[in-house]
């Protein structure tokens, strides 16, 4: 039977009544995307955001869903929220659309790859999330685009979609099997991208045994060792004392090196900025102030 509303109204009322429409939630009411893999973290860009914030208020619309128990959660918008309620704001503007899971995670995936600084961390969850939900989808019929049914063409997908390579996009992936510690090494650029990936590929007991290691030790794997010790865990060789003989072996290319604490230069620096972008900043900073004492010492 017809709903008695859709007897006295129009097409034209009803097409309207299913466009978008930006509306104004109070951000308690909006719950964060479960397991959500980017960091919001009150640094010096949230306190720039807060700041603009305030004076203008939240310009671009978050975009949310409506769960099933009431309320809404977050889709887009994670550090817009974050930082409306360090300004005390009570209301932001949203865009409500109705979303499946993996319709979600795809979208937000999409919006945060777009920033210009994502730790591997981030980059790692996020890409296995995506091209799971992009899986599940493919053993979906009911979905007008084309089905994805096999692993290759999600990876092919993915990659178009992607600022990275398939190749490049699975190795981020593979860094979701490194144990916590090992990882925030990673993050904080103590070990280097490749050789991070080919230590997924360890045990987590073999890895907690290289991070001990680590720590005692003071040192951190090149591509070789890591390579070596993945050899050896393959073939069921990789003990505690395996580990600390190949952390001990001196680097080919192992130079002195000098070492400053990185809250000493945290602050000049963006949340996740690559290790080799920090050095070559810094050398450049050093040859500038080199030219002018040397421009100085002239004039004098």
């Amino acid at each position: 039977m017809t709903p008695l509303d859709d007897l006295f109204s129009t097409d034209e009322s009803r097409a309207e009544s299913q466009l978008e429409k930006v509306v104004t939630l109070n951000p308690a009411e909006i719950s964060d995307f479960p397991n959500h893999p980017f960091k919001v973290k009150q640094d010096e860009a949230m306190a720039e955001m807060v700041d603009s914030i305030r004076k203008y208020g939240v310009l671009v619309p978050a975009l949310v869903r409506p769960k099933e128990d009431g309320g809404y959660e977050m889709v887009a918008g994670h550090r817009r929220k974050f930082a409306a309620a360090l300004a005390e704001l009570t209301e932001i503007p949203c865009i409500v659309r109705n979303l499946t899971d993996d319709e979600a995670t795809i979208i937000m995936v999409d919006s945060n790859l777009q920033r210009e600084t994502i730790l591997p961390s981030e980059k790692a969850f996020a890409y296995k999330m995506k091209l799971d939900a992009m899986k599940r989808q493919g053993q979906r019929s009911d979905l007008t685009s084309r089905p994805l049914d096999t692993k290759s063409r999600s990876d092919e997908q993915l990659a178009k979609d992607s600022p990275d390579s398939a190749r490049q996009i699975q190795r981020f992936i593979r860094l979701t099997e490194l144990i916590p510690s090992v990882l925030q090494m990673v993050d904080d650029g103590k070990i280097a991208f490749r050789p991070a990936v080919e230590l997924s590929y360890l045990s987590k007991n073999q890895q907690e045994a290289l991070y001990s290691t680590m720590e005692c030790e003071d040192c951190t794997p090149s591509l070789a060792q890591a390579i070596k010790m993945k050899e050896f865990s393959k073939d069921g060789k990789l003990t505690d004392e395996v580990i600390l003989s190949i952390m001990q072996e001196e680097k080919p290319n192992q130079k002195e090196q000098f070492k400053m604490p990185k809250e000493r230069i945290n602050k000049y620096f963006a949340p996740g900025t690559p290790a080799q972008k920090i050095e070559d900043t810094i050398i450049k900073a050093l040859e500038l102030y080199r030219k002018r004492e040397r421009q100085k010492g002239m004039e004098r």
